[in-house]
């Protein structure tokens, strides 16, 4: 049986509020990393993958809730973990071999010691004879295996990985997760377990035995299996493919019950309890919208999303919001990873700018209700205009301050673009554009029933 290292249990993070309310990061959760195995952490932004992984580090601390480092309560507990961070994160006046040595240092570790760790763990990364190199003058693969040489320097026990290949080109970064996962299988490293945050989900059912996959709003899990497929994976091999298309349903299906695993699960997804009041706009411009859209009518009207991703060179985090934004005003289905474009998408999709902006706008009013409460707002003010205040207060409850201010930005947006109102800056104030108040005036709003 494998001897669990880290355990959390009903961890959560939320921030207090003048009012009674909390803002929910995380909720009650429960997970663990055990000895022998790679844990890939999947989610949405937003969802709180990064604050976990402090909280696992012991870097943060939970609002409520207990991480135990064997069994032992973290903050008490003598921790040996590192971190490979997205950023490099090096000291640009040392050298690769400072760079390495550093943390050895920090630990008060004899010169000969550290001076022999540190060449052992760049012979093991390959960066032999790039010792008294300094990282500017390396490619952005090579810094990062700086990153990598001087997390393991310290031997940790876990080693914690936050979207370590993300910033690399696509050939560097498939190099570099191969040396990493032979590393790993020849016990090259002492490193007992590895916890890697990813939104690339190839690269976690590449490389993980186990994934984990985040909802947001607050963060929770959603599933939790492990992965049953023997190393070398086969990226083509149907296996492989159903567990990707399983983690697609997923994360584009936020609000339902996950999808049926194709595989046993280690454990049954947490599903979250919290009502939400307003939904969360995705974050994607009405420009992204119509060109998803004009390509899926390209492709006969429906296309796979995880086909689509590969063929925009996209990563699933910079589809998903145009995809959830599609989805949330009509123009777009999505089933089972699939995404199908509606009758309306369609007309959307093949529409001069006029006509696209009227069906955004009935889209808009009758699909998201922020933005009909801020024209219905606008029309019962007899000067026809309102403080952006008065909503940013009520999603305020709702989300965090940096999402609530996203929200706005997105709501102006999408109004703005529908002209369904126009948007003061100066006084922050959402008021009538001309067009719009002549209509009123007429006894009709656009899109908006009485």
């Amino acid at each position: 049986m494998q001897s669990t290292i880290i355990r959390a249990e009903r961890v959560e993070k939320y921030y207090a509020q003048p009012s009674e309310n909390r803002i929910q990061v995380i909720s009650p959760t429960d997970l663990s990393i055990s000895e022998g195995e790679i844990v890939a952490l999947l989610g949405p932004s937003g969802s709180g993958k990064s604050t976990l992984l402090r909280m696992l580090t012991g870097l943060s601390t939970p609002s409520a809730g207990e991480v135990y480092w064997h069994e032992k309560p973290i903050a008490t507990a003598d921790v040996n973990v590192s971190i490979v961070f997205q950023s490099f994160a090096l000291f640009p006046w040392l050298t690769v071999f400072e760079n390495v040595e550093a943390p050895l240092k920090a630990r008060g570790m004899d010169p000969a010691e550290r001076r022999k760790r540190a060449l052992k763990i760049l012979d093991t990364v390959g960066l032999d004879g790039f010792q008294a190199a300094y990282p500017k003058e390396l490619s952005g693969g090579m810094r990062q295996r700086v990153g990598f040489a001087r997390a393991l320097v310290v031997e940790p026990e876990v080693l914690f990985m936050d979207e370590p290949f993300s910033a690399l080109d696509v050939l560097t970064a498939e190099n570099l997760r191969s040396e990493l996962l032979e590393l790993w299988q020849k016990k090259t490293i002492p490193t007992k377990a590895i916890f890697i945050v990813t939104h690339n989900i190839e690269e976690a059912v590449l490389l993980a035995d186990r994934i984990v996959v985040l909802g947001r709003n607050p963060g929770h899990v959603r599933t939790d299996f492990k992965v049953a497929l023997p190393h070398p994976r086969d990226r083509k091999g149907a296996a492989f493919t159903q567990l990707v298309d399983y983690i697609y349903k997923v994360l584009t299906q936020p609000d339902s019950q996950p999808p049926a695993l194709p595989l046993t699960p280690a454990g049954k997804p947490v599903r979250d309890q919290r009502q939400m009041h307003y939904q969360m706009l995705p974050h994607a411009r009405p420009g992204g919208i119509a060109g998803l859209l004009e390509l899926l009518l390209d492709h006969n009207g429906k296309d796979d999303i995880y086909r689509l991703a590969d063929d925009l060179a996209f990563e699933i985090d910079d589809l998903l919001p145009i995809v959830d934004a599609a989805q949330l005003l009509g123009f777009l289905k999505v089933t089972e990873g699939d995404a199908a474009i509606t009758p309306t998408g369609a007309e959307y999709a093949n529409s001069e700018i006029l006509r696209q902006k009227e069906l955004f706008r009935t889209a808009a009013v009758e699909n998201v209700l922020l933005l009909r409460q801020i024209v219905r707002a606008i029309e019962a003010k007899s000067d026809r205009s309102v403080p952006e205040e008065f909503f940013h207060d009520m999603l305020d409850e709702q989300f965090s301050e940096d999402e609530t201010q996203r929200q706005m930005e997105t709501a102006i947006n999408w109004g703005r673009y529908a002209e369904l109102f126009d948007f003061d800056a100066s006084r922050r104030r959402f008021i009538q554009p001309e067009k719009l108040h002549h209509d009123t005036d007429a006894g009709v709003t656009p899109g908006v029933e009485a």
